[in-house]
């Protein structure tokens, strides 16, 4: 079972009209700043003077915020002024910085709305939102509930991580490729003809299963392709030396039963 961050819902709770307050006043992003970062410090238990660093310098450039833990950047926090409507160009400035300093993880903020991203630099710089939140009167515990995961006691046990991690699993595109596996593929074709009597092609089986998900879900999903496992064969070693064994990457020849037409299991 997955660690449980710690609760903020008191002290998220005498915070969270001060927030609401400076939205319907539309504070200046100045004003803004100083709020969030007496949640950073009085709810989420930051230390001011070693582990929030205001204007921070990261790789020549400036974030509103940068929360440190053991003198590591953890997080960036990109903050605009009280009621300004996130939209995502704005992650794209803290992003860059993020990226020239190999930190993994953004905020951003009005006060009232916070929405945290992932960022990967596998290939470019993608991110992900992990959660996007809103506070409001009648939301304001489950705004708590889900702030909690960057509680310096999270982030100190890397709770975020484990958070990024789950979600990833769960992701469209991760269920999509263990869906899709040859394996698994196999097991319900198999069900299928016990179940049913008939036995279904493997390309048929895959149509089929893809009109169960929503469009959103595909497109999400991405390309959908049969994930087989690789094949060995037999390679003839120099110097007369016995053959040895090792894997054909492009080897996708199925095992099949000859009376049934269906895989061997």
């Amino acid at each position: 079972m997955a660690a449980s961050p710690p609760s903020i819902r008191p002290a998220f709770r005498k915070m969270a009209p001060f927030l609401i307050q400076a939205a319907e006043q539309s504070l200046n992003e100045a004003d803004t700043v100083r709020r969030i970062v007496k949640v950073f410090e009085d709810v989420l238990a930051y230390d001011g003077m070693t582990e929030i660093s205001r204007e921070a310098l990261v790789k020549g450039k400036y974030v509103d915020l940068a929360i440190k833990l053991d003198g590591t950047t953890k997080l960036l926090v990109e903050i605009k002024a009280a009621g300004t409507v996130l939209r995502d160009r704005h992650i794209d400035q803290a992003r860059a910085y993020a990226a020239d300093g190999n930190i993994r993880w953004v905020l951003l903020t009005n006060g009232t709305s916070w929405n945290l991203y992932h960022l990967t630099f596998e290939e470019g710089i993608e991110h992900d939102l992990v959660f996007a939140i809103e506070v409001a009167p009648d939301r304001i515990d489950e705004a708590a509930d889900a702030l909690a995961i960057l509680h310096r006691d999270s982030v100190k046990r890397a709770l975020h991580e484990e958070l990024w991690h789950r979600k990833s699993a769960l992701s469209p595109q991760s269920l999509g490729r263990a869906l899709f596996a040859e394996s698994v593929l196999r097991l319900i074709r198999r069900e299928v003809r016990r179940s049913e009597g008939v036995s279904i092609d493997e390309e048929d089986l895959v149509s089929g299963i893809k009109t169960l998900f929503s469009p959103e879900v595909r497109e999400q999903m991405g390309p959908i392709k049969i994930r087989r496992r690789k094949r060995k064969r037999l390679v003839q070693a120099t110097s007369g030396e016995p053959a040895s064994v090792e894997e054909d990457p492009t080897e996708v020849t199925e095992e099949r039963d000859e009376n049934s037409g269906e895989e061997s299991s």
